[in-house]
């Protein structure tokens, strides 16, 4: 047989894991799992990676590729860059294939046929990349799969099209910004029975829950396993223990609809007969079956793993489809065991501390731990709990790696940036902006580094400071004396993002909730684009999901308001979401492009605002939950302010006593016509971010102009005193919930003195703002009673 690393075609049990430099981890680890020998693995056979590097270099294509990559002029122009990159994947796919690697492929296929016994058998080919000299480069979802093909034309171009998908947009994009050259990658395509799967699912060798690894883990639906990793179905549970081998836990859930094969190829949902709804989809022997696998292929691998199943419907047998190590579970387990060894290594005294870089201390707090560089959203699934996230910049789909992390550190960003808000609302320790006030962090810190980030002061640390992270404390001797929050006229109000902290934040000494951030449940609860969830039949997920976090605070918070900010996402960040970019437009400065209000009812848009609406109703409907209101974000006329309120009214949110409309105030518009907005709306919510921006025309993210960037300017002082006087003339509220009042308690007091009703600040700083809008209350009555206040020389009047 020729040698491995020169040949086209490699079978499963030819291959092992430390074959990734030839087939990548895909088809590495099928054969890892198929040389075990007793574990039941559809067969097949993986292209290689000099299979890829032949097929681009026969048909001339590797210059023809390069040439076009240097022609764009803009990576971040995503016009630009997704039109180049449908060019060369159109060369790709129209190029001739050398004949002998053709010819092997179709001979493999054909020899599959006669192992298996079938004429023309049904495969699924998958995509896995690697990287020449760096095997261990993860380029994981970032490329094409295909299942159900059939026929040797059909899988030589398939195999064909998996080459074209290492040039996606975002495949392409990510190895630009990692300086990654694209000659480097190649990939190998797995070919490989297919299952007919009556049921399938997933399985764990840690019950992934609670971290106990004396127990295996299955979860199990009705046909393709796809509708388990997309949470379309609630699967059925099951939990062995490894030690007896019995089933200590079962769990059968409602299944209604299941994603099938067709018999000609290709795949539909379909309703799952009344009578298996409650039914298992797997025996009590089969679910020990797996259990059985399950430690085996832990016992060989030496580690938790995460593995798919199906149970073929003609045979009624089970194949393990794919495994890999489980990442969450084994990484706290490494961590706790290194724990001690990195405090004994790696502590250092402050006097003797290294700073590494120095940053905006967007979110106080400190904390120590090991760096995980990611420069993509596409890698935030690599994150694990208790890494400290390092990262050029964050956004609303990094949010569940956000979740994860002992403490964020970013390249680019000022206190008003994403990473910012949002960790302060995390209660993470957070620092941003160190490549304009140190070294960019993505230069100096690299995956694996310990260190302290002290997000007090700004500073990130090498190794683990022990003076930083446990600083000594004074002797005190405690008191009984409870904490006292004077009651004041001005509402203190909290923003929130996270649902799952309502409970922990309800006994805080705020008013209510004066921002809820809609975003979070999208990224946190949903994952997928509200058209494509309408399209695939499932627009209830949009309803529930978004109920089930909305209620959390609503009911966490009752009977104080709750004020939820309907969906705000820029275009670029509903593209993120799945199924996104059929709907989503490619918007040059999309912060000022399709957003808030002008989604709303857009006939493009408008089916997808109505979940939204009905999310809202059967919270304040079935749930019964009243301190519910909503908040209209970037109404940008008045016009979109009266059809948005007409919509509402139409889908059963009719303004009423019992029930708020809010609009965002963050628009000059906004401010300039504040006496017409007052028709259809109950009061604002200054959004002193975005206001700020549009009234000094300053990117508060441009490190560039940065330091103009101050919503104390009179130029903004002005605009909220104007729009307070003229909110109040038709009895209408006005609060604010930038971050100002938090950062400048002068301007908390330029708040009170021009009359706003309510501040809303983040969790951290409710308890320091109540003291705080209680003293300038009292000063105010001071003064007034004296006579002999200081007087504000400033002309606050436009």
């Amino acid at each position: 047989m020729e040698q491995k690393d020169k040949a086209y075609v490699l079978w499963f049990d030819e291959l092992h894991r430390s074959d990734v430099n030839l087939v990548g981890g895909k088809s590495s680890s099928l054969g890892e799992l198929t040389s075990l020998g007793d574990i039941p693995v559809p067969y097949g056979f993986a292209t290689t990676a000099h299979a890829y590097r032949y097929f681009m270099q026969k048909t001339g294509l590797n210059d023809q590729v390069n040439n076009l990559l240097e022609s764009i002029k803009d990576y971040e122009n995503s016009d630009e860059l997704h039109a180049t990159c449908t060019k060369i994947r159109h060369l790709i796919t129209s190029a001739q294939m050398p004949a002998d690697l053709a010819q092997e492929i179709g001979q493999s296929y054909q020899k599959l046929a006669a192992k298996m016994g079938q004429k023309d058998p049904f495969v699924a080919i998958r995509s896995s990349a690697t990287a020449e000299d760096l095997p261990n480069a993860s380029f994981a979802g970032q490329q094409d799969s295909y299942l159900n093909i059939r026929g040797s034309a059909d899988v030589i171009q398939r195999v064909q099209e998996c080459y074209a998908s290492l040039f996606t947009d975002r495949a392409t994009y990510y190895r630009h910004k990692q300086n990654f050259p694209h000659e480097k990658v190649a990939l190998s395509a797995a070919v490989q029975m297919m299952v007919f799967s009556k049921s399938s699912g997933i399985m764990f060798s840690v019950n992934v829950a609670t971290g106990d690894d004396t127990k295996v883990i299955i979860d199990g639906i009705w046909g393709l396993g796809e509708y388990i990793v997309q949470g379309t179905v609630t699967p059925d549970d099951f939990l062995v223990d490894k030690q007896t081998m019995k089933i200590v836990s079962k769990t059968i859930n409602d299944k209604d609809v299941e994603l099938v094969r067709l018999p000609d190829g290709g795949v539909e949902e379909r309703k799952v007969p009344a009578e298996l709804e409650k039914q298992p989809v797997l025996t009590d022997d089969q679910v020990i079956e797996l259990a059985g696998y399950a430690k085996k292929i832990e016992d060989h691998y030496g580690c938790y793993m995460d593995m798919e199943f199906a149970l073929d419907k003609n045979t009624n047998k089970l194949w393990l489809v794919q495994a890999r190590p489980e990442t969450v579970w084994s990484q706290l387990k490494k961590k706790a065991a290194a724990k001690a060894q990195a405090k004994d290594q790696q502590t250092a005294d402050l006097g003797d501390a290294k700073v590494i870089t120095r940053g905006l201390p967007a979110s106080p707090g400190v904390a120590a731990g090991k760096v995980h560089v990611i420069d993509s959203p596409d890698h935030i699934d690599e994150f694990k709990q208790g890494e400290i996230l390092v990262t050029l910049m964050t956004s609303p789909d990094w949010v569940p790696a956000m979740k994860k992390a002992a403490a964020i550190v970013t390249n680019n960003g000022g206190m008003t940036c994403h990473a910012a808000i949002v960790s302060r609302e995390m209660q993470i320790p957070c620092i941003v902006g160190t490549k304009s006030r140190g070294a960019a962090a993505t230069d100096v810190l690299k995956s694996g580094d310990i260190i302290t980030v002290d997000a007090k002061n700004g500073v990130v640390y090498q190794g683990n400071v022990a003076a930083v992270t446990s600083p000594a404390k004074a002797t005190v001797v405690p008191t009984a004396a409870a904490e006292y929050f004077a009651p004041t006229a001005t509402g203190v109000m909290m923003n929130l993002g996270n649902p799952d902290l309502a409970e922990e934040y309800a006994n805080l000494p705020a008013d209510g909730i004066g921002l809820m951030r809609e975003e979070f449940l999208w990224t946190t609860y949903i994952h997928q684009h509200p058209l494509y969830l309408i399209e695939q039949g499932h627009p209830e997920e949009v309803v529930d999901k978004l109920a089930e976090g909305i209620s959390k605070v609503a009911r966490a918070m009752a009977p104080r308001p709750v004020i939820l900010r309907f969906s705000d996402f820029k275009s670029s960040e509903y593209r993120n979401l799945k199924g996104g970019d059929k709907y989503e437009p490619h918007e040059p400065s999309d912060l000022l492009g399709w957003r808030g209000a002008s989604r709303y009812y857009d006939p493009k848009y408008v089916e997808a605002f109505k979940l939204e609406l009905a999310a809202v109703k059967k919270v304040r409907d079935d749930f019964g939950l009243k301190n519910l209101n909503v908040m209209i974000p970037f109404v940008r006329t008045v016009a979109e302010a009266q059809k948005v309120t007409d919509l509402m009214a139409a889908n059963g949110l009719q303004r009423n006593a019992d029930f708020k409309v809010y609009m965002m105030a963050e628009i000059p518009s906004n401010i300039i016509l504040a006496d017409k907005f007052n028709h259809f709306i109950d009061g604002y919510s200054i959004g002193s971010n975005d206001l700020t921006m549009l009234l000094l025309g300053c990117d508060r993210n441009n490190d560039t102009v940065s330091a103009l960037f101050d919503e104390r300017n009179l130029a903004i002082k002005r605009a909220i005193r104007h729009l307070i006087k003229v909110a109040h003339q038709d009895g209408k509220t006005v609060s604010i919930c930038g971050q100002t009042p938090s950062e400048y308690p002068e301007f908390t007091n330029f708040l009170i003195q021009s009359g706003i009703d309510y501040v809303s600040v983040n969790p951290d700083m409710v308890k320091a703002t109540k003291h705080n809008v209680a003293h300038f209350e009292q000063r105010i009555m001071l003064d007034h009673a004296t006579g002999k206040g200081r007087q504000d020389l400033e002309d606050y009047q436009w």
